[in-house]
């Protein structure tokens, strides 16, 4: 069974800096998709950055130039560094996957942004 284990998340300030890292139990060469979702309290779960094919990306437009997704394929681990960090940025991140005709999805991990 594929598994993506999230960590890294946690408290910070407004204006601080958190990575969060995403590995996956099999190699990242046989996912189409890969990256970062969240999802605040009351609010529909979102797109935040994704490696769509080969090394393209896509970014929500609110984390755009804060926020910034990488890749480790030796460690077939998926990172998003994220900076500048605002209160609503807050929300539990989920990492996700599509292989093949599958949705895989991490158990996710908490950010709190607050002073």
């Amino acid at each position: 069974q594929v598994q993506l284990v999230e960590s890294g998340g946690g408290l910070v300030q407004p204006g601080g800096s958190l990575r969060l890292s995403c590995a996956a139990s099999i190699s990242i060469f046989t996912i189409n998709r890969m990256g970062w979702y969240r999802q605040a309290p009351g609010k529909q779960r979102e797109l935040v950055a994704v490696f769509t094919s080969g090394a393209n990306t896509n970014y929500a437009d609110s984390v755009k130039g804060r926020f910034t997704i990488s890749r480790d394929n030796a460690k077939n681990t998926v990172y998003l560094q994220m900076n500048s960090l605002r209160p609503e940025d807050t929300a539990v991140y989920y990492c996700y996957a599509r292989r093949f005709a599958s949705d895989l999805w991490g158990q996710g991990t908490q950010v709190t942004v607050s002073s």
